[in-house]
């Protein structure tokens, strides 16, 4: 049973192989972390773990729920005010319940699980006497994965109007210390870029007040003992299944660090009349006694299986070509259909019209809300397209930002009030276009309807679901003034709702979320749409940093990678086919390019690499994943990473170098994820080199290569030079009673 009670302490247990979470109720009767780490007994008591009562204290130890007003004076994770104004509250145990399974959170997405015995959820109920509220404490436990969800549950008992300011979705409390923290950052075309530092004395916090996750943050920080590395020492995640404003928050004090995430309060207000209620988003709490690799790895199966909804959850991702980078809003029938028939002489298997398609839409100043095809590009509509696309064996996909409105447009001329602005102030008019108002439930229902009626008019396996700014001039246009508060919060419900709808009525299509690149990669868009698109950068190097600090927390499955022109669209940086390739195939595998301007050599490589993709794509995209060396540590020029099989048969290593130096020295990469006890063939892809007489492989023992390493020549060793931008791949497959050969080395 991983939850246990142990009546005669007051302790409440949360327990699997590989951690603990132990609570108890402290002497005011409100429950307090004992003990988040790795597994202990649960039969015994842990109540001295609790730090000793100081005079100047009045509320000792680690409150689950601290708020303001009661002795504790850190960050709150409620903060409900009262008829009166205050927001002191007297928050006491009422009970607790053992529940076999997992519930759904109404409205939001969140984990689950397909049978009760993957996991055990506890319930404790807190009441306030005075004001009449009931805050309910959510835990689950996975049986067989090193994480906690938590949420709360606020419900106004009493008999006069309750007002949330804050409600984090968790709270924790861990001992002081010397403790590093991990964060992603960064901007457009530059996201998920890995910021270490050490946790100092005060507050410490990432979060977004744009309407969604943003480009600049990621709902993610990582806690770390100073010692801790990708292999070894204590880790700590706290994720947000939540695609809008956020906060999370490292405080530190002398004696503990609290770490809370939750629904940003800077702009969040909720109204609880009598009787209704209200439940956070979801709080992904990770632990590893193993290093942060062991602690991504743990989200990466939990996000990749229990958090990604449909049939397409567990299916192969095709490897596809978009339309947008190589012909923009360019293009005719018969320019699409040649460029479909050079994807599929490619391998690829589908074949996505990105934007331009609808009505009007030449460029980005128009049209938006306007989901009608343009008779002058496409006579025959999406449907004879998508026909003409089946029949040479590909799927087809498009692209919509359906919650997007142009100004010129006729959705726009027809429904004005239905963009978000403030009465009486200008409203600014970024990329040209401006937000729906999806706090409005007819706005979300036009919407489906309009996009419901687009899926079934054509052949649409695929969408990729833009969405390109920001809110501004937040106003909830049938909201009353004391309500305003609540508007960025509904709007993202509205996201959600939408969302839930579409997919439940197409589950054959394949969704895949975008903003802008990685304006909106977070857990919430994963239980929507099970992959997405990371970054509108496509330039290899600076993929390699994105896809690394995604990789902290997201599969492999979830992220969409593909290879493009060059010189690069966004960067201007000149990389060889083979580079994008290698770098693109650790992630869902695409294309954005047009093929009918390559040369036949290269578009031979390309067909090389759909065939290579295809046949590891399961490796590559349910394999267990190993960050080696990190582009954003030590000289910064190298990066590697790897694919391994569950069963540790077979392993793809890709290494990349950026600049090439005179008298590069040979590097030893060690390995991992691999049998020490086993032998592998080592091969370099594509398998044959020059003058190696066929294929050039070498037999490595599994001791070798996880504890001295993969050998990596150097430029004095024999090869041919790659230049800047340079990269090689490996194919590690396990062999059985093969003597070791002498094979020549492998460049």
């Amino acid at each position: 049973m991983p939850i246990h009670h142990l009546a005669s302490a007051g302790e409440l247990h949360l327990r699997n192989e590989q951690l603990s979470y132990v609570l108890r109720l402290s002497p005011r009767g409100r429950p307090e972390l004992l003990h988040f780490g790795g597994p202990i007994d649960p039969e015994l008591s842990h109540g001295h773990l609790v730090p000793p009562v100081v005079a100047w204290c009045t509320e000792p130890g680690r409150p689950e729920c601290p708020t303001p007003g009661s002795g504790d004076f850190g960050a709150p994770a409620l903060v409900l005010e009262q008829a009166d104004g205050s927001s002191t509250l007297e928050l006491a145990y009422v009970g607790h319940r053992i529940l076999a399974g997992k519930p759904a959170i109404p409205g939001l997405p969140s984990t689950y699980v397909e049978r009760d015995e993957e996991a055990d959820t506890l319930e404790v109920e807190l009441a306030d006497a005075r004001s009449g509220a009931r805050v309910f404490l959510v835990y689950t436990v996975f049986r067989d994965l090193a994480v906690v969800a938590r949420h709360l549950r606020v419900v106004n008992g009493g008999d006069a109007p309750l007002t949330l300011r804050c409600a984090m979705s968790a709270s924790v409390d861990l001992p002081g210390g010397a403790w590093e923290l991990t964060q992603l950052s960064g901007g457009w075309a530059r996201e998920c870029q890995v910021v270490r530092r050490p946790v100092a004395p005060g507050s410490q916090s990432i979060g977004s007040l744009r309407g969604h996750s943003s480009h600049h943050h990621n709902p993610l920080l990582i806690l770390e003992r100073g010692d801790t590395t990708e292999e070894r020492g204590d880790a700590y995640g706290l994720s947000l299944v939540y695609s809008g404003n956020f906060l999370a928050e490292v405080e530190a004090s002398a004696d503990k660090i609290r770490a809370r995430i939750g629904i940003h309060p800077g702009a969040f207000s909720w109204k609880l009349a009598p009787g209704e209620e209200l439940c956070t988003p979801e709080a992904i709490l990770a632990y590893s006694a193993e290093g942060r690799g062991a602690l991504s790895e743990a989200y990466h199966q939990l996000f990749r299986e229990r958090l990604a909804r449909g049939p397409w959850r567990d299916r192969p991702r095709p490897v596809l070509l978009n339309s947008w980078e190589a012909v923009y809003c360019d293009f005719d029938e018969e320019r699409l259909l040649r460029l479909a028939a050079e994807a599929r002489d490619l391998g690829v298997e589908l074949f996505v019209l990105d934007d331009g398609w609808f009505l009007g839409r030449d460029s980005d100043q128009t049209s938006l809300g306007d989901w009608t095809p343009d008779p002058r590009k496409l006579p025959g509509g999406l449907a004879r397209l998508g026909r003409a696309v089946e029949a040479m064996g590909l799927g087809f996909g498009i692209w919509i930002e359906p919650e997007m409105v142009s100004q010129r447009s006729q959705l726009f001329a027809a429904h004005p009030d239905w963009a978000i602005g403030s009465p009486g102030r200008t409203r600014t008019e970024y990329r040209h276009q401006r937000v729906l108002d999806l706090s409005r439930p007819e706005v979300v229902e036009w919407i489906f309807q309009a996009i419901a009626g687009l899926l079934r008019s054509a052949p649409i396996r695929y969408v990729k679901w833009d969405m390109n700014r920001s809110i501004t001039e937040p106003f909830g246009g049938m909201l009353p003034a004391e309500r305003q508060g609540e508007f960025f919060h509904r709007y993202v419900l509205g996201v959600y709702a939408l969302y839930r709808r579409l997919a439940d009525a197409f589950p054959e299509v394949l969704f895949e979320s975008c903003s802008s690149g990685g304006g909106r990669f977070d857990p919430g868009m994963l239980a929507c749409a099970p992959q997405a698109w990371t970054s509108d950068c496509t330039d290899a190097m600076e993929r390699l940093a994105t896809q690394w600090g995604a990789s902290l927390c997201y599969p492999l499955s979830s992220m969409g990678a593909h290879v493009s022109a060059v010189p690069n669209h966004q960067m201007g940086r000149v990389t060889s086919l083979e580079t994008r390739g290698a770098v693109a195939f650790f992630g869902v595998l695409g294309y954005e390019l047009d093929p009918g301007a390559l040369e036949d050599g290269a578009r031979a490589i390309l067909r090389d690499q759909v065939a290579f993709y295809k046949a590891h794509r399961e490796l590559l995209q349910r394999g267990r994943f190993f960050r080696l060396v990190s582009p954003f540590e030590g000289d910064r020029n190298h990066a590697s990473w790897m694919c391994a099989s569950r069963d540790a048969q077979r392993a793809i290593v890709g290494y990349y170098r950026v600049l090439q130096h005179v008298g590069e020295p040979s590097h030893l990469i060690r390995l991992r994820g691999l049998d020490p006890a086993a032998r592998y063939r080592v091969s370099a892809w594509p398998g044959s080199e020059p003058g190696a007489g066929g294929d050039a492989f070498v037999i490595r023992g599994g001791d070798e290569l996880t504890r001295v390493g993969l050998l990596i020549p150097g430029e004095s060793d024999a090869g041919p030079r790659q230049g800047d931008f340079g990269s090689r791949l490996f194919v590690l497959e396990r062999c059985w009673g093969v003597p070791v050969p002498h094979p020549p080395v492998i460049p």
